[in-house]
């Protein structure tokens, strides 16, 4: 059985759901929750928009095609997701970064991604700041 590391988002809060629709997260489970088996770390809620679901499906991740053999129905912009660390930090370098709910994201994610850079996309999936 996978041992969840401990579900506390970036602010050592209790970890908020980043979305049960489409159902998200390393466990399938709503949360950016991690273990040690979860080597992309997806421990970022990201609000996908058209440029980063664009650039994902450029470096080889497409989130927006559906895959019913996954039981999987695609991203489209405003739905939140439990994204890689390391590609949030990607899109960040490459100017397309997603926002991010950052009450939704594992505090994990602070061992890939600085905290300024977090906080510059912090937003909530109807848009208001958090």
């Amino acid at each position: 059985m996978l041992k969840k590391d401990p579900a506390l988002n970036i602010h050592g809060e209790v970890i908020e759901p980043c979305s049960f629709s489409p159902l998200t997260g390393f466990f399938r489970d709503g949360h950016c929750n991690t273990c040690a088996e979860d080597k992309g770390r997806h421990t970022v809620c990201a609000i996908m928009n058209e440029e980063f679901l664009a650039y994902s499906k450029y470096v080889g991740n497409d989130l927006s095609t559906p895959m019913p053999a996954y039981n999987f129905a695609g991203l489209k912009p405003g739905d939140s997701w439990c994204l890689c660390a390391s590609r949030f930090l990607q899109a960040h370098d490459e100017g397309c970064a997603p926002f991010v709910n950052l009450r939704a994201t594992h505090k994990s994610a602070l061992e890939i991604v600085p905290l300024d850079v977090l906080e510059k996309y912090a937003k909530t999936p109807d848009g208001g700041e958090r």
